[in-house]
């Protein structure tokens, strides 16, 4: 009997102990299902983060040809700004993407040389600004702009050109962009990443200039 009733004692310790088990794997489950809870929450956070940060404020691009040698090559990836120029007008050498205008379903990539209310002329293989020579550092030495051109820009229109002169499709040929067409600045090189840059227009020479009083 008693040898019965230690038997029963033990079948008791076990069901509590399958018992206390079974808390043990409820208490896991949950701990698990917390957890895909709260990765749900932060997938969604980002997802209501990036969503608009990736189609209203900034948006990747590949470059495709040889229009923009050698700032930019071919299959670079770049970070186009796009709500900056809904706070301020573009500057003079800041790269721009647009829309072609004669297909907007295309985009281009061009350096701003012309600003509105500007005279631009392209001749003698040089580019001039108001009647000022522009001074382009960016540019290789051997690099000619070939061309005859001379336009006043209006107040909603830029000029702009690639910095592979001989190898691209711009004002020279399509006019004064229309400010409308403008998608963004370029802003940031990510690929390759040994060539990682942040972009800042560059200094001109016809930006620089101040007229000295004298006493």
């Amino acid at each position: 009997m008693d040898e019965n009733i230690e038997n029963n004692t033990d079948n008791k310790e076990n069901r509590e102990g399958l018992d206390f088990v079974t808390e043990q794997d409820d208490s896991k489950d949950s701990g698990i299902k917390d957890f895909f809870i709260e990765l749900l929450q932060v997938v969604i956070v980002a997802l209501a983060i990036i969503i608009p940060v990736r189609y209203y404020f900034i948006k990747p691009f590949y470059v495709k040809g040889a229009s923009m040698e050698p700032s930019f090559h071919d299959n670079e990836y770049l970070v186009i700004d796009e709500i900056s120029y809904r706070f301020k007008e573009p500057l003079r050498g800041e790269i721009v993407v647009f829309r072609y205008p004669r297909d907007p379903g295309q985009f281009f990539i061009k350096r701003i040389v012309g600003l509105p209310g500007e005279t631009v002329q392209v001749t003698g293989s040089e580019v001039f600004v108001n009647g000022e020579e522009l001074e382009e550092i960016y540019l290789e030495s051997d690099e000619i702009t070939k061309g005859e051109i001379v336009v006043t820009l209006q107040t909603d229109e830029y000029f702009v050109l690639g910095d592979n002169r001989s190898f691209s499709l711009d004002s020279r040929s399509f006019g004064p962009l229309k400010r409308e067409f403008i998608v963004g600045k370029t802003w940031i090189r990510g690929w390759p990443f040994d060539k990682f840059t942040v972009f800042e227009p560059p200094l001109y020479n016809i930006d620089t200039l101040e007229v000295t009083g004298v006493d």
